[in-house]
């Protein structure tokens, strides 16, 4: 039991109503889990509105509500707090009421629009491996010190995110990596935490169908920086066009990385094969298992934040060598027999389909097919769809659209969209497969000796969302299953 005076620091407030030393015994934004003694706070969501269910959470025994507009009638014995916005008071409550857990740790962010998971999840195993205990927040899993958390959203909710740190705090972790997706800037699911690093992948088109606009898309992710503290480190990608734009109003110290001009963490590709990366960083040459161009950015990445927060430079590039990605990331397997490579990546985006099919085109000796698998989800971004069609077209030799996670969209729909982006020329190498399965299994079909398949937009996901059910389904293991058929 925390008194509500000790968890309204920080907080702005408009009014209390009733006993501003109330007990509270714990934190919920949604009113289904208020219990006896809870605070309840009315978030206005972009789905529902929080104090829709304030009467609902007084009949399950909530002690205190934080909102931003009074209910017509107070209940007696229950202390009222009006804010002035209730999604930034949620996190600086949350924040309180776990103790402060982000001033306990080193929480360093991660944002962007590609390159998010890989990057928090090197840095993780990065110092774990340098001895420390670590603590992981990312779109595949949550990790405490190698416990692994199941992950429902890339950046969880306020309470949730601060109940996980003061987990990770309590576990004895001294770092821990963090992405940030633009959803959790704007929705101030990060409001009142510490960062002691923030850095910055990229950003391209994605998530208008949230954020509506591309300009607001940027606004959100430009807001984390803007929120630093002069004593943390913030890191941008000096080759992406908005690198510096993230970094114009920040108080945080500057730095930059780049491939292509001059930056304090340089590197310059010196062999991109399917045997991994050979690369100078700062003139330092280096091996590393990891492929392609993108990923020579996302170890840029980790090896600035490594050396800013302390780390010996050839220790880190020595361990870093070593390293894997996350799961899901250009994740391959090869066909034994029938020397089929096929290739698992999230690219979900138009930008990082282009990036892994690029990718693919420096590994290529020239006579192999590239045969690419790729959907798109339902109830998400419409306008991407004909340009993920057209981006795996122009990159590959064949194309089999096919379903993702149609959600509550019809598939048949959601393919229509995506061949609306092909011309004449693009639809003689395309054909469609609304069966996500099936179309794995002709891809398989039609590959040759050395073709190479690239299954896009699912990536680590263990599941497929149809209708709104959750059904098991891995791009991996109906690949594996597949080459292994191929392979009798």
């Amino acid at each position: 039991m925390k008194a509500l005076t000790d968890i309204l620091y920080k907080v702005r407030l408009r009014a209390v109503n009733g006993d501003s030393n109330a007990l509270v015994a714990d934190v919920q934004i949604d009113s289904r889990k208020v219990q006896q003694g809870s605070l309840f706070v009315a978030v206005k969501g972009s789905a529902s509105d929080g104090h829709a269910f304030i009467a609902k959470s007084l009949e399950l025994g909530a002690a205190v509500i934080v909102c931003e507009t009074l209910p017509s009638e107070l209940k007696e014995g229950v202390t009222y707090v009006q804010v002035e916005d209730s999604a930034e008071a949620v996190g600086l409550i949350a924040h309180n009421f776990y103790g402060q857990p982000s001033d306990r740790v080193k929480l360093v962010g991660v944002t962007g629009t590609n390159g998010k998971t890989t990057i928090a999840t090197l840095l993780y195993k990065l110092f774990t491996k340098l001895g420390y205990t670590c603590g992981l927040v990312s779109t595949v899993e949550n990790m405490i010190a190698g416990e692994v958390i199941p992950s429902t959203h890339t950046t969880p909710d306020a309470v949730s995110l601060n109940a996980l740190l003061a987990q990770m705090v309590a576990a004895g972790c001294t770092h821990v990596f963090m992405e940030v997706s633009s959803h959790a800037v704007h929705q101030r699911r990060i409001a009142g935490l510490h960062f002691t690093g923030a850095l910055f992948s990229n950003i391209t088109h994605d998530h208008l169908d949230y954020h509506k606009t591309f300009d607001e898309y940027i606004k959100a992710k430009k807001a984390f920086f803007d929120g630093l503290t002069a004593d943390a480190f913030a890191i941008t990608n000096a080759d992406d066009k908005r690198g510096a734009v993230m970094l114009q109003n920040t108080s945080a110290t500057k730095y930059a990385y780049s491939l292509k001009t001059v930056a304090d963490f340089k590197g310059k590709i010196l062999e991109n094969a399917l045997t991994g990366l050979v690369m100078t960083v700062n003139e330092q040459e280096v091996h590393f298992r990891l492929i392609g161009e993108f990923n020579a950015y996302n170890l840029l990445a980790v090896y600035g934040a490594a050396v800013l927060l302390g780390e010996e430079k050839q220790e880190v590039l020595q361990v870093l060598s070593n390293s894997t990605g996350a799961e899901g990331r250009f994740d391959y397997i090869v066909s034994a027999k029938g020397r089929v490579l096929g290739i698992v990546d999230y690219a979900h985006t138009p930008d990082a389909l282009e990036n892994v099919l690029s990718t693919i085109k420096k590994l290529r000796k020239g006579h192999e097919q590239v045969i690419t698998v790729v959907g798109c989800g339902g109830d998400r971004d419409k306008t991407k769809r004909p340009v993920m069609a057209e981006v795996a077209c122009n990159g590959s030799d064949r194309v089999i659209l096919t379903s993702d996670n149609p959600r509550t969209e019809d598939p048949n729909a959601i393919l229509a969209d995506m061949e609306a982006g092909l011309n004449t020329a693009a639809k003689r190498k395309a054909i469609t497969i609304a069966d996500r399965g099936q179309a794995i299994k002709t891809a398989v079909s039609l590959a040759g000796p050395d073709d190479i398949l690239l299954i896009a937009g699912k990536g680590h996901e263990k599941y497929q969302d149809i209708a709104g059910v959750k059904h098991h389904f891995d791009d991996k293991e109906v690949l594996r299953d597949m080459f292994e058929q191929l392979d009798k």
